[in-house]
């Protein structure tokens, strides 16, 4: 599958306004775009400050491997590996949590050896009024599986979801 039309304007959009980069802490690291994180240090779901333009606003935030499974072959990329929906900002730290479940649960890098660096991409959209994660969750919290995982489509979540335009991105790299 090619690059999703949306990711490549996620990635023009942080190249062209250092204001739209995502704040993403993973692990013990405060991501800058493009920065190598080892995966042992990015199996944790990242931590999102956000100083949210709007208090009462809800944010859903989806992140991807766009070079799963490897950088020159994408097969059965991208990967999703998350999408949390009903992030607030906390007034006391101005990070991003929520207390929804998950759509699609973390998963941290795990690329195939010798494969070289994948770009993890995460992308912050408001979440649109009537947006309901616990239809799209699998039942009873469980986690999703692979199979639903690959070939993900950005734009067609976008459009099915409504999601208006992404409001910051940030990514790294890891092997």
């Amino acid at each position: 599958m090619p690059v999703n039309n949306s990711v490549k304007k996620g990635l023009e959009l942080i190249e062209k306004d250092t204001s739209k980069v995502l704040g993403l802490t993973v692990g013990k690291n405060v991501v800058t775009p493009g920065m190598y994180i080892p995966k042992a240090e990015a199996q944790s779901p990242p931590e999102l400050p956000f100083a949210a333009p709007s208090p009462s606003a809800t944010y859903l935030v989806i992140g991807l491997d766009i070079d799963a499974p490897f950088p020159a072959f994408g097969p059965l990329g991208p990967i999703l590996h998350w999408i949390q929906p009903g992030l607030k900002a906390s007034p006391s730290t101005s990070t991003l949590t929520s207390n929804e479940p998950f759509v699609a649960n973390y998963i941290g890098p795990a690329p195939p050896p010798f494969g070289g660096a994948h770009r993890y991409i995460f992308f912050l959209y408001e979440q649109p009024a009537g947006f309901d994660g616990k239809q799209l969750a699998p039942p009873g919290g469980k986690k999703l599986g692979n199979g639903s995982r690959m070939r993900f489509d950005l734009d067609a979540f976008e459009k099915k979801e409504k999601l208006g335009p992404i409001l910051a991105v940030n990514y790294f790299k890891s092997n």
